[in-house]
């Protein structure tokens, strides 16, 4: 049994604790008993109170003595005799079972609302009778004057299937779409449904016409409320005459009077998640109230917030025993839990042994075993200088430590370390002014390295990141990322702007930039209102100006590259002039005559089909084929028989001139003087003048004709 306390009220689980296999044999249980602690002090309040896999509803009868549940798998109902504190029954069904009802006192009538669209009935010698309604069905209720059941599903109608008879009458024509939960009042007997648009129709049963309608779905929303989608019903229950509780898809329950529209009051359970139970505690004017995750105990008047219960497990469904303070839960689990509240009432009369044994507990409180010690390790003990207390009675072995009396902990961790008080007094302080400091205004500092590239991506991700909040995504931004940390610090990635590729780039990628500002703002735009085809319009031909106009921008780069080449080269030309010497002829024949060195003749050798010019021409040649590539390109260039150009790329573009050889220039030069004399020879034909009519067609005229 686990004790636990929420807003002062206690909160027994009796289903904790191990649970005992099927398969062992009573003398291995009753050896397991007298072994395990824990099984020692389990309370098994009901024998075999599980199911195989998952219990799916739980609910009991009008007489109190059995407790029916269903779960899977395979699907089955199993019935609990509470005289016996053990199972009586268990059946095994077709199809899982969406929702049944008990018709009698005891358990010998019941209906089961299956997955497949079939209704079974079951006596107390098992199945009876089974038939099928037109839609799947979701839930029903049994109208007992008229022997009727109400099923709703996924249907517009209210299918009804009279008992009496034994068939299925006129159907109830709602607006809703689809169905989801039933209730009829036990008093006056008013028919209520639950829609899944978030509205709950009221009929009467004697005149099968509506008489009334409740938008639940608009009244659940308060303010500062998030709404994420349109709230369905997907729980309701009556209780008197007049008192209504609807249970939203979204986790709110509102409570209403019959007589009034509007809801008394609406209660959240801040979890979004569908309500699953409703449940009326009248003694303490409660609603107990579950979704899947936990049930919450308020009044009903105020919404003050009695107690709580959170299992471990997902809850499926809830049910009180009536006239006491237990409660059963059907969970997404093999076990099904029971919790004792005393402060909600008194045990039931078949386990009054509850109230003693609760008596008893608060009588004589037992704190917990390890409140009064401090668990340290072995490198806690080195660090406090205890490490000779290892094996003496003042330390406890426990998994990878020991257990020490916290008295003698707090005074050793004193005397080991006298400051401490004021090392924590530090920290907070520390602390205060950090958290002051996140209140001032930031200021965004630049990086070192590409401080352009780092304003455009600030000022592009705060575009971006207004456009992710309304859409509810999250914008990263590249100046927090980790891969990209290397570009902004490292001054081998700075942008070169005044390089050739980034002048002619510049302009294409400055205006794709403008155009996804544009983009963005029209995109925000259109959040606000819808644009009109004239604004569309107008938006391509801002498109197609904006192409021509940095197809324009491009061109004059690369003029103006151009332009900067040619005055470059040609301050590079006047440069190496000037850096030249030149040596005379006249200053370079003294030096020689002073050296005293008699000139020693030199021989040349001159290739076949070549002539002899001068001995300057030789020497050029073969210091010509001594020089490198760079040297070569350098003098062609300057000589203007070779053009070097960079590329928009990274790449170099050459145009050069063939030297052509003595004798192809000769031979150019015949050539020149043979279309010249010919020119003076030529002589005019405009004399001559044709015959009319001679001279045509094909073949016709005889002869060359008179000159």
């Amino acid at each position: 049994m686990q004790i636990s306390r929420v807003n002062d009220i206690k909160i027994y689980n009796l289903s904790h604790g191990k649970s005992l296999p099927e398969w062992l044999s009573d003398r291995k249980k009753r050896a397991l008993q007298k072994q395990d602690v824990d099984v020692q002090r389990r309370i098994e309040l009901i024998q075999d109170f599980e199911m195989p896999t998952v219990c799916t509803s739980i609910k009991v009868s009008r007489d109190g003595q059995y407790i029916l549940a269903t779960g899977t798998y395979k699907p089955r109902i199993r019935c609990y005799d509470t005289c016996q504190l053990s199972l009586k029954f268990e059946r095994c069904l077709d199809s899982d079972v969406v929702a049944f009802d008990i018709l009698s006192e005891d358990y010998s009538k019941l209906v089961f609302l299956h997955s497949n669209r079939y209704v079974e009935f079951h006596s107390q010698n098992g199945h009876y009778y089974k038939t099928r309604i037109p839609k799947f069905g979701r839930d029903f209720s049994y109208h007992s004057p008229s022997c009727d059941l109400y099923f709703v599903g996924a249907s517009s109608e209210v299918f009804r299937l009279n008992l009496e008879q034994g068939r299925f009458l006129n159907s109830l024509q709602t607006d809703a779409v689809e169905h989801n939960v039933c209730d009829i009042n036990p008093i006056h007997h008013l028919f209520a449904t639950g829609t899944i648009e978030g509205k709950v129709e009221c009929w009467d049963p004697r005149v099968r016409n509506r008489v009334g309608k409740l938008d639940c779905a608009l009244s659940s929303v308060t303010e500062g409320s998030e709404v994420e989608g349109l709230p369905s019903v997907s729980a309701l229950k009556f209780n008197g005459s007049l008192s209504l509780a609807v249970g939203t898809s979204t986790g709110q329950i509102l409570v209403y009077d019959l007589r009034s529209s509007h809801p008394l009051l609406i209660k959240d359970h801040f979890y979004n998640l569908p309500i699953k139970s409703l449940n009326f505690q009248d003694d303490l004017d409660l609603i107990l109230s579950a979704d899947s995750k936990i049930i919450k105990m308020w009044n009903k008047d105020t919404g003050k917030v009695f107690s709580s219960i959170e299992p471990q497990t997902n809850i499926n469904d809830v049910c009180i025993y009536p006239g006491s303070g237990m409660l059963f839960t059907a969970n997404e689990d093999s076990k099904m839990n029971t919790f004792y509240i005393p402060a909600l009432g008194p045990a039931p009369r078949w386990c009054s042994f509850l109230d003693n044994l609760t008596e008893e507990l608060e009588e004589s409180p037992e704190s917990t075993v390890y409140d009064d010690y401090k668990f340290v390790t072995r490198k806690d003990l080195d660090n406090l200088g205890l490490s000779h207390l290892v094996g003496s009675s003042l330390l406890k072995a426990y998994m990878h430590g020991y257990f020490m009396d916290i008295r003698l902990y707090h005074k050793v961790k004193t005397l080991t370390n006298p400051f401490a008080y004021e090392e924590y007094r530090k920290d907070k302080i520390r602390q205060k002014i950090e958290e002051s400091r996140e209140q001032r205004v930031h200021v965004k500092k630049l990086p070192k390295v590409n401080k352009e590239l780092a304003l455009k991506l600030i000022e592009a991700g705060d575009n971006n990141r207004v456009l992710a909040a309304k859409k509810g995504k999250v914008q990263a931004s590249i100046l927090n990322d980790d891969r990209f940390q290397v570009m902004f610090e490292n001054p081998d990635y700075q942008v070169d702007e005044q390089s050739e590729e980034f002048r002619l780039l510049n302009p294409i990628v400055s205006k794709v930039v403008q155009k996804r500002r544009k983009q963005a703002n029209v995109a925000q735009q259109k959040d606000i209102e819808e644009e009109e085809q004239e604004g569309r319009a107008s938006s391509e031909d801002g498109s197609s100006d904006d192409d021509k106009s940095w197809v324009d921008e491009v061109r004059e780069q690369r003029r103006l590259m151009w332009e900067e080449g040619r005055e470059r080269r040609g301050k590079e030309r006047k440069q190496r002039d000037r850096e030249t010497k030149l040596l005379n002829r006249e200053q370079h024949q003294p030096s020689q005559q002073a050296s005293g060195k008699a000139s020693q003749p030199r021989f040349f050798h001159i290739k076949t089909g070549e002539e002899f010019h001068s001995f300057g021409d030789v020497s050029r040649k073969q210091k010509m084929e001594k020089a490198s590539l760079e040297e070569r390109l350098k003098l062609d260039e300057y000589l203007g028989t070779a053009n070097v150009v960079d590329s928009a790329v990274g790449s170099k573009q050459l145009t050069f001139t063939l030297k052509k050889s003595e004798q192809q220039q000769m031979q150019q030069q015949a050539e020149k003087e043979h279309q010249e004399e010919r020119k003076k020879l030529r002589r005019s034909a405009g004399h001559l003048q044709s015959r009319r009519g001679h001279g045509r067609g094909r073949g016709r005229g005889r002869g060359r004709g008179l000159y």
